[in-house]
């Protein structure tokens, strides 16, 4: 990573950094409330793709600024009913969804953008199933739930964001407001050659004005691939060069008064009172799997599967469950790449559980932070995993060792033995969406180069996953609106699978966290080693 940081600095001189002057051309720009200008060619995409983008990520808003909180969404007075409920259903049939949107004074909604989950589920079968929310953009909503399985379900409906806390999440987003902050230590001689260090602010730099500006700014670091600029307060006594630790700070609440009170915890993800009944589901005597082998090009249905005796059944392929005999049969002379997150650092530690023999490597790095390796001899099985570059909020660590994900891919050669999943959400939920489709369009061109290169390389994309915290921080909100560039962005490059694992979330039993559960990743994986290994 340090050949790829080029050092931005005032050789001698301490200046206040001037931002540039916006451009004047033809592009359209994109006006966000750090009043910085953002072109479609800055996140490196087409204005036409940006269209789609903002199409596809379109959510209704309150009509009108909403200044009391008894207009807001109440989950006490909405409602849900099942539409024309029958006596018994037969598996592969379909029930749906009314949703109405009710006000504190129990007064209809008239208009959209409350955020529900719905879901069907057996508690006794530990089976569930996702079900999509259709927006009518009245205060009424409708959700259509397949039930996939034989025996009992009922149905599930939580408003997790009124339309109104919607409405401040999104001003938010784009705000300059910085909601995460990072530290940046230096280290270097200091006098009598004694070493001394410094810990420091820093923050993403993007857009016009960038986001982050304070002090006697500024040290900034560009990566000469991606374009990314990370900036940090200037140190009192060293250097911009001596830059050697990243860590996260601390978080802090932009919200007012009023919008503590409309997004407070008793009103977020809230289930709804409606129909409770148990519905009865018959057995269905027609085999109606289609499934085909899992490989790259097939698309993600909604549902795209449900949990039966905690046993995730995908439609989107024959997915298998592997003991560990065949996982480490199946990962034979396999390179597994994984990047991103805590969440994809899950799936290195569940295979270092489920590959026999398999040791990690001591690289001499944190733990949690990373990276890390673990090589089993006999099958030839290497698994790296990293974390990918800042911002990113961990533990103090090395900043050498954080790599872009599009860099990462660069690197690799590729080829039949070579298996990609990576994942870029959780913590890119504090900056601004158009700089998370900068990202997204730079992994993409990765992507792209390296199966121009090397066309039998298995690339997955590991989609966001739900979250315990629904706050201004790390609503699932954003969390969905990420999960909804990268499929867009991805959705026409052949040769790469999307695992849609909000899905496999959202519905489960266990609460919700950013870490799912042991049950829920054993899934995930069995997920992946049904495309490297498919039936």
């Amino acid at each position: 990573m340090t050949a790829l940081w080029r050092l931005i600095e005032n050789d001698h001189q301490t200046k206040p950094f001037q931002p540039p002057i916006p451009r004047r051309d033809a592009r359209k720009f994109i006006k966000t409330n750090s009043s910085s200008t953002i072109s479609a060619h800055d996140m490196g995409i087409s204005e036409e793709e940006w269209e789609r983008l903002q199409k596809a990520l379109e959510w209704p808003s309150p009509d009108q600024e909403i200044t009391e909180l008894s207009v807001s969404t109440s989950p006490v007075h909405s409602k849900f009913s099942i539409v024309r409920l029958n006596q018994n259903y037969s598996v592969g049939e379909k029930i749906l969804l009314t949703i109405t949107a009710r006000d504190h004074k129990n007064k209809l909604k008239r208009y959209g953008g409350d955020f529900f989950k719905v879901k069907l589920f057996n508690s006794k079968l530990k089976a569930s199933v996702y079900g999509e929310v259709v927006d009518h953009r009245n205060g009424t909503y409708s959700a259509s739930l397949l039930l996939p399985w034989e025996g009992q379900a009922q149905v599930s409906v939580r408003l997790e964001h009124s339309s109104e806390v919607v409405q401040i999440l999104k001003k938010y987003r784009e705000s300059s407001f910085t909601r995460s902050h990072y530290n940046g230590h230096f280290e270097g001689p200091g006098p009598n050659k004694a070493r001394i260090s410094e810990v420091v602010q820093c923050n993403l730099k993007w857009g016009g004005n960038g986001s982050w500006i304070k002090g006697n700014c500024c040290c900034e670091y560009k990566d000469i691939k991606t374009g990314t600029v990370w900036h940090c307060e200037r140190p009192k006594k060293l250097s911009c060069d001596k830059l050697v630790y990243h860590s996260r700070g601390g978080l802090e609440n932009p919200l007012d008064a009023f919008e503590k009170q409309i997004f407070t915890k008793k009103l977020t993800n809230v289930g709804i009172n409606g129909d409770t009944q148990i519905i009865n589901v018959l057995p269905n005597t027609k085999n109606n799997d289609r499934t085909e082998r899992c490989r790259p090009g097939l698309t993600t249905p909604v549902p795209a599967g449900f949990y039966l005796n905690d046993v995730w059944k995908s439609f989107v392929c024959k997915t298998q469950q592997f003991n560990s005999t065949q996982t480490g049969n199946c990962l034979k002379n396999k390179i597994v790449y994984l990047m991103g997150d805590s969440t994809t650092r899950q799936w290195f530690e569940s295979l270092e559980r489920k590959v026999p023999g398999i040791k990690r490597m001591d690289l001499h790095t944190p733990p949690k932070g990373g990276p890390l390796m673990a090589v089993e001899l006999t099958n030839n099985i290497i698994v790296h995993w990293g974390p990918h570059g800042v911002p990113l909020r961990f533990t103090k660590m090395l900043i050498t060792d954080l790599h872009y994900i599009s860099n990462d891919i660069d690197e690799i050669a590729g080829g039949p033995h070579a298996v990609i999943v990576f994942t870029l959400f959780a913590h890119l939920v504090f900056h601004p969406l158009t700089f998370y489709v900068h990202e997204v369009a730079k992994i993409r061109q990765s992507v792209v180069s390296l199966l121009s290169r090397a066309p039998d390389t298995l690339i997955i994309i590991k989609s966001g996953n739900t979250a315990g915290q629904k706050d201004i921080f790390q609503s699932d909100w954003y969390a969905m609106q990420l999960n909804t560039v990268m499929q867009e962005m991805f959705r026409h490059i052949d040769g790469v699978i999307y695992f849609d694992v909000w899905q496999m979330t959202s519905c489960h039993y266990l609460r919700e966290n950013i870490h799912p559960g042991a049950v829920i990743v054993a899934n995930e994986i069995d997920m992946l080693l049904s495309y490297v290994c498919p039936a």
